[in-house]
């Protein structure tokens, strides 16, 4: 994957992570919060972080110091 195709999955990705904090969002203000799906969406979430962080690796090269 070249540097494009991963900025533009990166952008994906991170809009999806504030979308799925909108939804926890308004489970959380709702009056019946449904848990099995407020601990699917946070599960989501923290896949959608890890690829991010990832992603973000790979753009980044380490550098040796």
């Amino acid at each position: 994957m070249d540097e494009a195709a991963i900025a533009m999955r990166l952008e994906q990705l991170r809009t999806e992570h504030r979308d799925l904090d909108a939804a926890i969002e308004a489970l959380v203000e709702g009056a019946s919060t449904d848990q099995m799906r407020m601990a699917r969406l946070k599960k989501r979430k923290l896949r959608l972080r890890d690829e991010i962080a990832q992603l973000c690796d790979r753009l980044i090269p380490d550098i040796i110091a």
